[in-house]
């Protein structure tokens, strides 16, 4: 299995910056006011790279 993109849900705030950029992959979870990922394999690895970028909380990485 190869790396997957994973939000650590504890410190995200909620911005939906990784919705925006990358729709195909994160979700917003209106209950929780958090992001989610919806395609862990990932998609367009620039737009997730962008997303991570864009994340103020940091929480978006990629695991092995």
């Amino acid at each position: 299995m190869g790396k997957r993109v994973v939000i650590d849900e504890e410190e995200c705030m909620g911005c939906e910056a990784c919705v925006e950029i990358a729709p195909d992959v994160f979700e917003f979870d209106d209950d929780a006011g958090k992001a989610l990922v919806t395609l862990p394999e990932g998609g367009d690895l620039a737009l997730i790279e962008e997303a991570m970028d864009a994340c103020p909380a940091d929480c978006i990485t990629w695991q092995e």
